[in-house]
């Protein structure tokens, strides 16, 4: 599978350009990484971001109720068949995994039940396959630490298409599992510690600054 990978991002297409949404994922110590996150960013984000983290019903209730009081931006659970708006936040409800159905406006939420995927429901595959389908190239994903290779698949499909891909640097995630799945399938363009990964995502979305095909940047914090 990994050889497969690398050799879907050496025929990546080149990476950079505008970006309408951004997609993360996380499990195992993901709540508070997602705090980190989305604490930093600001209230005028010019795109919405969906989130896909590994937990039950009810606990990404409560989830989303304490990111939505950690920083400026709008953040609930995903409603099935609502618009995204830009400066939102959406967290993929337990047990449902979160898609998109493109609009001409933009996209809506669409929640299902299939199988579980990775054994995971809701799974960052099936969020980041369909970011793909809906944004392709102009999708920024975000993989934060987490249990397992479950994104890596999304990153690769997303890698292929154009699209930026950043990484939760090993030393500041509670397991490198996802993360590093996708850094070592080939398709991260920057690894970042987790407070620095909000200033990459303002960045890139408001300059719609891109990256030079090649190895990751990769970034560790100061000192």
């Amino acid at each position: 599978a990994q050889t497969a990978a690398a050799a879907a991002a050496a025929t990546a297409a080149p990476r950079g350009g505008k970006v309408d949404a951004v997609v993360i994922g996380s499990s195992t110590g993901g709540p508070n990484a997602l705090a980190e996150v989305i604490g930093r960013l600001p209230g005028n984000l010019r795109v919405p971001v969906l989130a896909a983290q590994h937990m039950p019903p009810v606990y990404t209730t409560y989830l989303a109720q304490r990111l939505d009081g950690v920083g400026a931006l709008t953040v609930r659970e995903a409603i099935d068949g609502e618009p995204v708006e830009a400066g939102t936040v959406y967290i993929a409800p337990g047990d449902h995994h979160l898609t998109l159905r493109p609009t001409a406006a933009g996209a809506t939420v669409l929640l299902t039940q299939g199988p579980p995927v990775n054994h995971c429901r809701p799974s960052v595959d099936v969020l980041f396959s369909s970011a793909a389908a809906a944004w392709g190239r102009q999708t920024l994903a975000v993989m934060l630490t987490g249990m397992g290779h479950d994104g890596r698949d999304g990153s690769v499909e997303l890698h292929r298409l154009g699209a930026q891909v950043l990484v939760q640097d090993e030393a500041s995630s509670v397991v490198w599992g996802m993360p590093g799945a996708v850094f070592e399938a080939g398709v991260a363009d920057e690894v970042l510690p987790v407070d620095r990964i909000a200033a990459a995502i303002v960045r890139l979305t408001a300059l719609g600054a891109g990256f030079r095909r090649g190895a990751p940047v990769v970034t560790t914090p100061a000192g």
